[in-house]
C-alpha cells in the first residue's frame, strides 16, 4: 500500500495518521521519543506492508508483471491498489476524497516537528499538487513512478514507464484490488481490537 491507503487505513486520530505515514520514512527500530499513538501507526503501517506482501492475491498480482519489471513489482502494486482506492473512493467511505486529502495535509503542516527530514522535504510538494488525490488518474500513476525511477533510483532500471503495465491488465489488476482491499481492513481492525484488548 501507499500513502493514501496508509492514511486511510490510521485516520482514527491524527497522531495515528502521521505514524502511518511516517512507516516509509522510518526504517529500523521506532524512536521512543515519539508518542504511543505516533509509535502505534508506525507498527500498523509495518505490519500492513507485510500482510500485503505475504498475500495471495498481491503475489498474483506481482506475477502478472512482465519479467523485465517484475522486481518492482511490489513497488508498483503500492501505488497501482493507491489509484484503485482513489478511483473507487465511494465504495470505502462517504467522506469526500477531497476533503480528506486536505485534512491529512493539515494534520501534516500541524506536527511539521515531528516529521523525518524526507516527509518535510516531500510535503510541500505532495499538498501543492495533492498527490492523494491525483492517485485516481492514470496519469499520475504514471507520473509517479517514473519519477521514482529517475529520482529515488540510483541507476539505470527497468521502472521507467512501469505504469504501463497497469493499462496492461488494468481490469485483472481491479478486480483484485476489490477482492483484497475489504481484507486489508479487517486485519487492520483486527490489529485494532488487539490494541484495545492489551490496552
Amino acid at each position: 500500500m501507499n500513502y493514501l491507503a496508509h492514511a486511510f487505513l490510521a485516520r482514527s486520530s491524527p497522531e495515528f495518521l502521521i505514524g502511518g505515514l511516517m512507516g516509509d520514512f522510518i526504517k529500523g527500530a521506532v524512536p521512543d521519543t515519539l508518542s504511543p499513538a505516533v509509535r502505534s501507526g508506525i507498527v500498523l503501517h509495518r505490519r500492513i506492508d507485510r500482510f500485503t506482501d505475504d498475500h495471495a492475491i498481491l503475489v498474483d498480482c506481482r506475477n502478472l508483471v512482465s519479467p523485465q519489471r517484475r522486481r518492482y513489482a511490489g513497488v508498483m502494486m503500492d501505488i497501482f491498489f493507491d489509484h484503485f482506492l482513489a478511483r473507487h473512493w465511494h465504495f470505502y467511505t462517504a467522506d469526500p476524497l477531497e476533503e480528506f486529502t486536505a485534512q491529512v495535509y493539515e494534520i501534516l503542516y500541524e506536527h511539521w516537528n515531528l516529521l523525518p527530514a524526507r516527509l518535510q522535504r516531500v510535503l510541500p510538494h505532495m499538498a501543492t499538487h495533492d498527490w492523494l488525490g491525483s492517485y485516481r488518474h492514470v496519469d499520475a500513476i504514471h507520473d509517479s513512478i517514473n519519477g521514482i525511477s529517475l529520482n529515488r533510483l540510483k541507476r539505470s532500471n527497468s521502472l521507467l514507464h512501469g505504469a504501463d503495465e497497469l493499462e496492461w491488465n488494468y481490469s485483472s489488476f481491479e478486480i483484485s484490488f476489490h477482492r483484497f482491499f475489504p481484507q486489508l481492513i479487517e486485519f487492520v481492525q483486527s490489529q485494532s481490537d488487539a490494541r484495545e484488548q492489551t490496552g
